[in-house]
């Protein structure tokens, strides 16, 4: 689809994209991903540049941007495999509070996430629950005015670097009714949370997270209670959009690395380049890329459209982002040989990057049934 960026958004681009190459090349991020507080340094660059700021309201510190600011964002950080948490904090923790935080919520959260002074970790998930986003077993009962939370959250993404957690609690109702969940904010310093940290199969960085009796007051309460659903599954919807630039960035640099190496790689006294069967290959994967990166637009441009066709056109694109993630990786890695599997060759961490992004809020299954289920109800 043809579509151009403003001259601002071009800019913010090739701010990120200067960046990056100065400061966040592999080796540099490597190291980074040694360290326990590089990311801090990183952290404090994003606010620089106003990347953390770029989709939040103006009256917040905001630059007042959007979902497109944010694809620009999320595409050079796939390129860079930036593992930094921007999509907990700027996109769900953010967009929930700017969507339905009261106005000390906003006041207190919104601007502290602009000027990179508040980190965010969704705690959404849960062991058993997949990617059923009204699977809550993680109780917040009534005490007095306030709450106290029990339960146990999994694979919280940014959950190390967060100060604040953004929780998901049933109210009422049953573990798997629709009714029922709502929202709290959390310091991860309050008493009775605990956690436990590990890195992932890409580069970033999860935890466990378990609460036993947790105080919080009605004040932690974000929208109305027992009825969060739909604010999940908007703000879920924004992030998965969001991943799915990131893996264009990715698959760009999967297609870009692996055509350089080809024209380097020498067998039978040639260029692997000049073999039809790999040229073959190389220009399925740039199709691939080129088709995800028209999707993955498309999905952006309907977040403002009605739940249902927003919902419709974020499952398609990861459905059909997450099958050419796995094409556009596996042909890199072995068109690469042995040496793409590597820990020194950059082409088997993006891989690595966008299988992950894949099985994040729902792999291509699960969309692929939830587009089914979108697209039968319209049809009743």
């Amino acid at each position: 689809m043809n579509f151009d960026y403003t001259d601002e958004q071009n800019m913010l681009r090739d701010s990120i994209a200067k960046w990056a190459q100065g400061q966040y090349d592999f080796d540099k991020r490597r190291e980074a991903l040694k360290s326990d507080d590089a990311w801090k340094k990183n952290w404090a660059t994003f606010a620089e540049l106003g990347l953390l700021a770029a989709p939040l309201p103006e009256d917040v510190g905001g630059l007042g941007g959007g979902p497109l600011d944010v694809s620009v964002v999320m595409e050079e950080f796939g390129k860079a495999l930036v593992v930094e948490p921007y999509v907990p904090t700027v996109v769900i923790g953010g967009g929930a509070i700017n969507y339905a935080g009261s106005s000390a919520q906003k006041e207190e959260h919104l601007a502290a996430i602009a000027g990179g002074e508040r980190v965010i970790a969704f705690a959404q998930a849960e062991p058993k629950s997949r990617w059923t986003l009204h699977d809550v077993s993680t109780s917040a009962k009534k005490d007095g005015a306030g709450y106290v939370l029990n339960g146990q959250k999994a694979v919280v993404i940014g959950g190390p670097q967060a100060d604040t957690l953004l929780v998901t609690a049933r109210t009422a109702g049953g573990q798997r009714d629709a009714k029922g969940v709502s929202l709290f904010l959390v310091s991860k310093s309050a008493k009775g949370v605990t956690t436990r940290d590990y890195p992932t199969i890409d580069g970033t960085r999860a935890s466990e997270v378990y609460f036993e009796n947790v105080s919080v007051g009605a004040d932690a309460l974000v929208g109305a209670a027992d009825n969060a659903l739909p604010l999940i599954e908007r703000i879920v919807d924004e992030a998965n959009t969001a991943y799915c630039h990131e893996a264009v960035g990715c698959l760009r640099m999967m297609t870009d690395l692996t055509r350089e190496y080809a024209k380097t790689r020498k067998q039978f006294g040639k260029a692997i380049a000049e073999f039809q069967v790999l040229q073959h290959r190389m220009v399925d994967m740039f199709m691939a890329t080129e088709e995800s990166v028209s999707i993955a637009l498309l999905a952006t441009l309907k977040l403002g459209d009605s739940d249902h066709e927003r919902a419709k056109a974020v499952s398609a694109a990861k459905v059909s982002i997450g099958r050419a993630g796995r094409f556009v990786g596996q042909a890199a890695v072995q068109t690469h040989g042995g040496m793409g599997v590597t820990e020194e060759m950059r082409v088997g961490h993006y891989f690595k990057r966008a299988t992950m992004l894949d099985s994040t809020f729902g792999n291509v299954d699960t969309h692929l049934k939830r587009y089914a289920a979108l697209t039968a109800k319209a049809a009743a």
